[in-house]
C-alpha cells in the first residue's frame, strides 16, 4: 500500500437525520473525494452538508416502502452491507450504531469504525422496537432474530482494526458485548450555530427538545414540572407525544417538531435544558450550552462526559419526577455564568472533533504503512 489514501466512507442508512448523520457530513467535510456507502437513503431528508456527497446504496433502496418501514427490515441489512464493493480502498471509516462494521474490506486496507453504540436490535431489542405498532407475530418472529444478529455483530466487530467510542457509556457497551477495547473520540457538535443571547427577557421555562419517545423519559420532565407548577417548553413530536399530554398540567407546552432557527431562539431563552433520558452521548445538552444555558441531566450516560456539576449543568439522582423535581425547586438562574457555559461547549466543536480524528488515522495509517500519505481537508480555522 503506497502513495496517497483511497477513502470510503460507510454509514448504516441515511433515511433519517441526528447526531450520527452529523458525523458523516464532518466525515464529508474530511474527504469530500470520498464515496459514501449506504444500505438505503432518503435525498430529501439529507442535511445540506451531504446533498453535494457521492452516495452510493445497496440494492436494499428498490424495496417498495424501505424508507418508511426500514426498521421491518432488520434481517436484510447484513446482506446489504456485505454486497457493497470496497474493493481498492486503503481506509474504509464506518460510522455505525448498527451494520456498517460488517462492510467487506480489503485484505490490505484499515477499517476504523466509529461507533455511535452496539447494534441496539441485537443488545436492546425492547429500545429498537419503541413506538412501532407491529403484529405479535411479527414481534415474535423480530425477536427470534436477536441471537444471530448478536452473533453476526459480534463476530464482524473483530474483523474491525481501530475501534472508536463516542462516550465512555458507549466504550463500556463496547468492552461489555464485545470484549475489545476502544478508544473514546466526543462527537461533533455545531457550537457555531448557537450563541449567547445578549439579552434575556422572559424566559421563564424550562426546555424539552427531543424525539418524543418514551425511553427519552420526557415523562419526567413533565410530570415534574406540572407538580412543581413550573413552566415547561416541549419541541419535538413522537409516538409518545399522545401519553405526555394526558399527564400534562396547564404549565407544559407541546410545539411539536420547529424550524432549526426557532429551537436556538427557544434555547437562548429558557431556564434550563432539561435531560431526563440515558443516551449514548447527548449532542443537545451541548448546544443548550452554546447558548450559555445550563442543563439539569439524570446522571447517567453520555451526560456523565458532558456535565461538570455547578459549571454547565447539574444531575438528579434518580430516574422519578420526585428526583427532579427537587432539582428544579432548588435551581437557582443566578448561579449560572453564560459565557463559562458557552465555553466549555467550544471544547467539544467539529473544530476539535476533526483534529482528534485526523490524528488518530494518521497513527493507523503510519502504523500499516509509513510510506502511505495521509490527507485530509481541515478548515482554515483549525
Amino acid at each position: 500500500m503506497n502513495g496517497e489514501l483511497r477513502v470510503a466512507i460507510v454509514h448504516d442508512y441515511l433515511n433519517q437525520m441526528g447526531g450520527a448523520e452529523r458525523v458523516v457530513a464532518v466525515l464529508h467535510q474530511m474527504f469530500p473525494q470520498a464515496p459514501i456507502y449506504t444500505t438505503i437513503v432518503d435525498r430529501e431528508r439529507l442535511m445540506k452538508e451531504l446533498k453535494d456527497a457521492d452516495i452510493r446504496t445497496t440494492w436494499m433502496q428498490k424495496i417498495p416502502g424501505i424508507l418508511k418501514r426500514f426498521k421491518l427490515f432488520f434481517w436484510l441489512y447484513p446482506f446489504a452491507v456485505q454486497s457493497m464493493n470496497l474493493r481498492g480502498y486503503d481506509l474504509i471509516i464506518s460510522s455505525s450504531s448498527a451494520y456498517a462494521k460488517g462492510a467487506p474490506v480489503g485484505r490490505d486496507a484499515i477499517h476504523i469504525c466509529y461507533c455511535h453504540t452496539p447494534m441496539r436490535f441485537a443488545w436492546d431489542f425492547s429500545t429498537y422496537m419503541e413506538g412501532m405498532k407491529v403484529p405479535r407475530l411479527v414481534k415474535w418472529i423480530a425477536q427470534s432474530m436477536v441471537l444471530p444478529l448478536k452473533l453476526w455483530d459480534k463476530a464482524k466487530s473483530r474483523g474491525i482494526h481501530h475501534l472508536i467510542a463516542n462516550s465512555s457509556v458507549v466504550q463500556k457497551r463496547i468492552k461489555d458485548h464485545y470484549g475489545l477495547s476502544s478508544t473514546v473520540i466526543f462527537p461533533p457538535v455545531g457550537v457555531s450555530r448557537f450563541h449567547v443571547a445578549e439579552r434575556r427577557n422572559g424566559g421563564g421555562y424550562f426546555l424539552i427538545v427531543s424525539r418524543l419517545v418514551s425511553y427519552k423519559r420526557i415523562d419526567l420532565a413533565v410530570e415534574a414540572c406540572t407538580k412543581a407548577n413550573k413552566q415547561l417548553v416541549v419541541i419535538g413530536d413522537g409516538p409518545d407525544r399522545e401519553r405526555l399530554q394526558k399527564l400534562a398540567g396547564p404549565t407544559v407546552q407541546f410545539l411539536g417538531r420547529l424550524p432549526d432557527i426557532q429551537v436556538v431562539q427557544y434555547m437562548k431563552m429558557c431556564r434550563a435544558l432539561i435531560f431526563p433520558g440515558i443516551e449514548d452521548f447527548g449532542i443537545t445538552p451541548l448546544e443548550a450550552n452554546a447558548c450559555g444555558r445550563p442543563v439539569i441531566a439524570f446522571r447517567g450516560g453520555g451526560a456523565l462526559d458532558t456535565i461538570i456539576p455547578g459549571l454547565n449543568g447539574q444531575f438528579f439522582a434518580e430516574q422519578k419526577a420526585e428526583s427532579l423535581a427537587e432539582v428544579i425547586a432548588q435551581f437557582d438562574e443566578a448561579n449560572w455564568d453564560p459565557v463559562t457555559i458557552r465555553r466549555h461547549a467550544e471544547k467539544y466543536d467539529e473544530a476539535r472533533f476533526i483534529r482528534e480524528l485526523s490524528a488518530f488515522i494518521e497513527a493507523a495509517a503510519k502504523a500499516k504503512e509509513p510510506t502511505l500519505t495521509y490527507r485530509t481537508t481541515v478548515p482554515e480555522t483549525l
